[in-house]
């Protein structure tokens, strides 16, 4: 008798380590830019999509944020700031680092290699900030204003939408830079407009969006098969309502269109049957292993966030502070 109840312990407390180790802490981060000039940035931090905690007014235009171990990146596009604030399972440790990027303009970043690169259009480069001493310590000069910025664990690529500010979205290339020497190996023409960036298996996906004399948008998307170097481009037209992110989501690739998110086919057309979502203003979309994240704002507080699960059903709704919705990042615990 002793023994089977012994072995009834053993199975509960084994069920119990499995249903600890499938449960570990997670927490999802929304950033809102807030408005230009007033420093009204915010990041919102959510536990099982429960808001647990928000961080108003960290800067003018928050513009993009990474999780990188335990730290969770932030670049403050209008003043001019890098932040890092520690990760626990009950949000982030305040106060926190900054480190001034001197005027540069900073937009996206990446780390590789215990160094964290950003593009910036002030200075027209990709800067580098070494994670040891938090020092910026290498500057990488490129011909027009860089935004998107990915990698492939050996290179760097660098969207270069602009070649001067305002100037309608003329620039047409992608960098590829070496993550050994920083030095720019090759540039590829992709179309007018490259803006956000995928990489998925050996393609590199590239959405775009350019002006016209009158100010009307034009969208359009490009791949760059990184083994054969082939460029396919795909322009959509004038006047669709389009935004500019990529995701993937349940193995296939994802853009922006219409108000939601349609997948993208290897011949570079959109499947607007299959898309998901359906917002009048929509202006960010995101996704992770399970979850896709589409941001709405009406520059009313509060601003909202709709999230599907990986087959497009919605699943929930995530308040977060006015406004303008822009990136997402995920920390779990290990």
């Amino acid at each position: 008798m002793k023994n089977i109840f012994f072995f009834l312990l053993l199975i509960l407390f084994s069920c119990e380590d499995s249903i600890n180790q499938d449960q570990n802490p997670s927490l999802t981060f929304i950033s809102s830019e807030g408005t230009y000039g007033n420093g009204d940035g915010s990041i919102s931090v959510f536990s099982n999509n429960e808001k647990i905690q928000t961080l108003d007014n960290i800067g003018d235009i928050v513009q993009s944020i990474l999780v990188e171990d335990d730290n969770l990146f932030v670049i403050v596009n209008n003043s001019h700031l890098i932040k890092r604030y520690k990760i626990t399972e009950n949000g982030l440790t305040l106060p926190g680092i900054e480190i001034s990027t001197n005027n540069s303009s900073p937009r996206e970043m990446i780390i590789l290699n215990n160094k964290l690169y950003f593009t910036n259009w002030n200075s027209k480069d990709v800067k580098v900030l070494d994670l040891f001493n938090y020092s910026v310590t290498e500057s990488i000069p490129l011909s027009g204003l860089p935004e998107d910025i990915v990698t492939d664990g050996n290179n760097i690529w660098v969207s270069i939408p602009q070649l001067e500010l305002y100037d309608q979205n003329s620039g047409s290339s992608v960098v590829k830079i070496s993550a050994t020497d920083n030095n720019i190996i090759e540039s590829y023409e992709v179309g007018r407009g490259p803006e956000h960036m995928l990489i998925d298996g050996d393609n590199l996906w590239i959405s775009r969006t350019f002006y016209n004399s009158d100010w009307s948008a034009t969208y359009g998307s490009s791949v760059i098969n990184l083994n054969t170097k082939e460029i396919q481009i795909m322009n959509y037209g004038v006047g669709l309502v389009c935004g500019g992110n990529l995701v993937k989501l349940n193995n296939e690739i994802y853009r922006t269109v219409n108000g939601g998110v349609a997948p993208i086919d290897s011949e570079l057309n959109l499947n607007t049957v299959a898309k998901i979502g359906n917002f009048q203003n929509l202006y960010s979309a995101s996704a992770n292993d399970k979850s896709l994240f589409l941001g709405t704002s009406d520059y009313i507080s509060p601003d909202t966030v709709y999230v599907h699960d990986e087959i497009g059903n919605q699943v929930d709704i995530m308040i977060v502070n006015i406004a303008l919705p822009g990136d997402y990042a995920t920390w779990s615990q290990d």
